[in-house]
């Protein structure tokens, strides 16, 4: 059973290595991470955020409901236009128990390459919210968090808000 890792966890700020084989216990953790981001109302989940070192991540668009399961994936270009969105996180929790919110700016748009679960390499130009998703979840493979690009003081304001959580 995974479970959700929340702000504070060193695992969230973990560099995550590669996924050297692709096999039906992936598969099944990347099928359980899809199920538990719809059961939260999320758009993205990373392998940190269940607790797992691992370069993979599910995505959904939410126009369409498609479905991304990405292993190493890659963000290979960025494009010039930046733009600013509101951006939330399950592992970003308030005292409401519901993700916390900020603006967030970032490129419009990415060239993004992953191998899918059938050892498929792909690749995608993303833009808009799709864009924004991936950019957050590789991210967390990184071990970066949404709230590195807010200014010191809006992140004291959201940070204020998970201590309350954590209360």
């Amino acid at each position: 059973m995974l479970q959700m890792k929340l702000c504070g966890d060193p695992i969230l700020r973990t560099t995550c290595a590669p996924v050297d084989e692709i096999n039906d216990e992936l598969r099944a953790t990347m099928d359980a991470m899809v199920a538990m981001m719809r059961e939260q109302s999320g758009v993205g989940l990373a392998a940190p955020q269940v607790g797992i070192t691992q370069r993979f991540l599910v995505m959904m668009t939410p126009d369409d409901e498609k479905i991304f399961k990405m292993i190493n994936p890659r963000i290979v270009s960025y494009g010039d236009k930046t733009c600013i969105m509101e951006e939330g996180c399950l592992s970003v929790l308030g005292g409401d128990n519901l993700p916390v919110y900020a603006n967030v700016t970032r490129p419009e748009s990415v060239v993004v390459e992953w191998t899918n679960e059938n050892g498929e390499q792909m690749s995608a130009e993303m833009s808009g919210v799709p864009a924004r998703i991936v950019q957050h979840e590789t991210d967390h493979l990184d071990g970066k968090l949404f709230i590195d690009y807010l200014s010191g003081a809006r992140r004291e304001m959201v940070m204020r808000r998970v201590r309350r959580h954590k209360k």
